[in-house]
């Protein structure tokens, strides 16, 4: 594991940590998936789901708050630069169970008979 990998899970769990202690979704649950930080850790990407709530409104209020989330993660997290926050919907968990969904369609279609194994 590299050390960009290792800060970028570092930031992941203490940014989950700001935004569910400091937070609240009413009845949504928001959780951070991944985060990508550049080489120079200038700025990151936070992917977040939304469960049960709209997106729209998580991101607009996340994007807008993302310098007091800096802040707080930072007096934990001691980085050489502060990277700019921004926030982004991961849909992979929507996207997920669509596929799920369909695998299953298909495997109630009809199936081609088996063939009978030759004897050697």
């Amino acid at each position: 594991m590299s050390r960009l990998d290792r800060v970028n899970e570092l930031l992941r769990r203490e940014i989950s940590a700001v935004i569910q202690r400091d937070y609240e979704w009413h009845g949504a649950l928001v959780t951070v998936n991944e985060v990508e930080t550049t080489q120079d850790l200038k700025e990151g990407k936070v992917w977040i789901s939304v469960l049960g709530g709209h997106p729209h409104n998580v991101l607009e209020k996340l994007n807008r708050d993302h310098g007091s989330i800096q802040a707080r993660v930072m007096k934990r997290v001691v980085l050489k630069s502060t990277p700019v926050l921004h926030f982004h919907h991961d849909n992979s968990a929507v996207r997920g169970v669509g596929i799920v969904n369909l695998l299953d369609e298909v495997d109630k279609l009809p199936k081609a008979p088996e063939e009978p194994e030759e004897e050697v």
